[in-house]
């Protein structure tokens, strides 16, 4: 409070004193944001402990509602300041039309509104963290259980997808009661900020600037007419490889009998090491930036019961080296994840030197961007993991056909959240029939789901980000897009690819979304034309691949 009140009393007499009064209010928010994220860290690390839990409950309750009210006054405060005007338009326009969209979003009567649903919204953590499934006499946690769907026998596969699909529906009734509050808590923010609806509001309050829900609704098209058709010949394929009459999901991560499942590293250490080695080869400064993580421990890696599911790399805005979490079981995916992570991490060490934190604040698209391009530049150097030529296609075979796959799932969880928003007091079930409608126009017929339809009615509660970051999802989308773009680039000239890599992720926040992709080489654009192109690109990279594969 203090230090608060020290702020909002100076005077500021000259540009030199509002530059000063800036440098030290940023100082301020970085020591809170730091504190805050380390409660977040530590909880999610061990959702058993109840003392952690309190410590970030504390805050979300306690602080944090209390530095709001002094926050809006300082914003306030800057924007009212006659020098504010000759603040240099460059480096400051994003910045000061966020603090512009933070005055207009804040209402005093949300205060404690959002306070609880910060704590509300970790109750998925708790809920998910305690699911775990019996296979083969041992109790696993359900991404721990996830390394048995690539098994070479049906069975097995089948058993373990269902036993997931079981536990999961355990808690179906909790999750959806959960989400019933998340929405009446989102929805009255919305409306006692004006808002029509939460969705306006929270497109405001995400930044996005730059498109609309129109724009959205272009992507959900241009995915089904464009990236469908590819979906649909890649399960195909998938099918006649297995030898299978029908292609069960339960398929889909599996390979042909006698072909063993993918396993590039046996513990978190070895995948650190291993990344280290990957990201030396493809520029040094990758690497330190991992290597200075590992010395200052800012590291959880391995999956084990009573931690939060899912990972995330959180920056640090004090001591700069970021933190990543995740939970890895030893597959291709904790790769591709450990590797994504990776690129968010180098994003925020790139971004620590900026002098505001308000400059460290850049738009979760090209987020995305760094992490996504990352999975895709690294691809060269996959022999880390895989010393074995043919298990290295293999990685990158299923990698490519990720790329193209993760679209139809971004599509869903988009769209469905536009329905959700937009149709405030709908029923479970009413939720339940949109979600399979939705579910349904983005999923391929080569998949047989019979016989799974009430797992396949909750299938939405697996997602995270709807209970813990509504609307963030699309993100994933415009980013892959971005990724492959750079992916192109890099194809042609990796070191002309790498350098706009590095330019567009240093700038943060002080540019516009499309300007930073400007900055990358890349053009803002999802029209389906454009989506098109990248596919088939990227297709033409899978079959290249393939054809190495099979001969």
């Amino acid at each position: 409070a203090p230090f608060f009140e020290e702020l909002d009393g100076r005077t500021i007499t000259s540009l030199d004193n509002l530059e000063q009064w800036l440098r030290d209010l940023s100082e301020l928010e970085s020591v809170i944001s730091e504190d805050a994220c380390w409660r977040q860290i530590r909880m999610t690390c061990d959702t058993e402990n109840k003392s952690l839990e309190e410590a970030f409950n504390f805050f979300m309750l306690e602080i944090q509602p209390r530095i709001q009210p002094w926050s809006d006054r300082l914003n306030r405060k800057l924007i009212d300041c006659p020098f504010t005007s000759s603040l240099d338009t460059t480096t400051y326009f994003t910045f000061l039309r966020s603090i512009r969209k933070q005055i207009d979003l804040f209402r005093e009567a949300n205060i404690p509104v959002i306070a609880s649903l910060n704590v509300l919204q970790q109750q998925f953590a708790v809920i998910a963290g305690k699911m775990a499934v019996t296979v083969k006499g041992k109790e696993f946690t359900l991404q721990q259980a996830a390394l048995f769907l690539e098994d070479e026998d049906r069975a097995v596969r089948e058993d373990v997808y269902l036993k997931i699909a079981a536990r999961r529906y355990q808690d179906q009734k909790a999750l959806h009661e959960l989400f019933d509050q998340l929405l009446e808590k989102r929805n009255l923010i919305a409306a006692q900020a004006g808002f029509t609806d939460y969705r306006a509001y929270r497109f405001m309050e995400l930044g996005r600037f730059d498109y609309d829900h129109t724009t959205c609704e272009q992507f959900h098209e241009a995915v089904r007419d464009h990236v469908m058709p590819l979906v649909n010949q890649l399960y195909e394929q998938k099918r006649k490889k297995l030898g299978v009459e029908q292609l069960r999901p339960w398929d889909l991560e599996a390979e042909p009998l006698g072909t063993k499942p993918l396993r590039p590293f046996a513990n978190a250490s070895e995948l650190m090491e291993k990344t280290i080695a990957c990201f030396t080869a493809l520029n040094p400064f990758f690497a330190a930036c991992l290597t200075r993580m590992q010395q200052l421990g800012h590291l959880d890696l391995e999956s084990r019961k009573g931690k939060a599911p899912g990972g995330y790399n959180c920056p640090l805005a004090v001591s700069g080296a970021p933190f990543i979490f995740m939970n890895a079981a030893g597959t291709l995916d904790d790769v591709t994840t450990m590797v994504h992570e990776g690129g968010h991490a180098i994003h925020s060490f790139l971004c620590h030197s900026l002098p505001l934190n308000g400059f460290k604040e850049y738009p979760t698209e090209i987020a995305e961007v760094a992490s996504m391009t990352m999975e895709l530049f690294s691809m060269d150097h996959w022999d880390q993991y895989f010393s074995d030529s043919t298990a290295l296609q293999r990685a990158k075979e299923q990698q490519l056909e990720r790329v193209i796959t993760i679209f139809p799932w971004v599509a869903t969880i988009d769209k469905f959240q536009h329905w959700i928003y937009t149709h405030p007091g709908h029923t479970h079930a009413e939720r339940e029939e949109q979600w399979i409608n939705i579910v349904n126009e983005f999923t391929s017929p080569a998949i047989d789901f019979s016989g799974l339809e009430k797992y396949r009615r909750v299938l939405w509660q697996r997602q995270l980000h709807l209970f813990e970051v509504p609307f963030y999802y699309i993100e994933y989308g415009i980013a892959q897009l971005g990724a492959i773009g750079l992916w192109q680039q890099y194809k042609k000239n990796p070191t002309a690819a790498l350098e706009n890599y590095l330019q567009a992720l240093s700038l943060g926040g002080t540019r516009t979304l499309p300007q930073l992709f400007e900055a990358a080489g890349l053009s803002f654009d999802f029209s389906g034309p454009r989506i098109s192109q990248l596919m088939q690109f990227v297709k033409a990279e899978l079959d290249q691949i393939t054809v190495t594969t099979s001969s």
